[in-house]
């Protein structure tokens, strides 16, 4: 799994944000367009992308995109 590769597809979950706003340390749960809908389009990525699957909890805990990026990593 690459960061950068990552980084790109959670930003491109966002349809109303400039991706140039979406960068490995954004607090993702800052950004307008978060959402509980946001969360489960995170989840469904992270599977469909990376046959890993994250749970709430993994998202509440997660401030950063590097954190779900860590979460994630460590469940492959």
């Amino acid at each position: 799994m690459e960061i950068n590769e990552f980084v790109e597809k959670v930003a491109d979950l966002f349809e109303d944000t400039d991706k140039s706003e979406i960068q490995i340390d954004t607090k993702f749960k800052e950004l307008d367009e978060w959402s509980s809908i946001m969360a489960l389009n995170v989840i469904a990525m992270v599977d469909d992308e990376y046959d890993v699957l994250l749970r709430g909890d993994d998202i509440r805990t997660a401030c950063t995109i590097r954190d779900l990026f860590n979460i994630a990593n460590s469940k492959k």
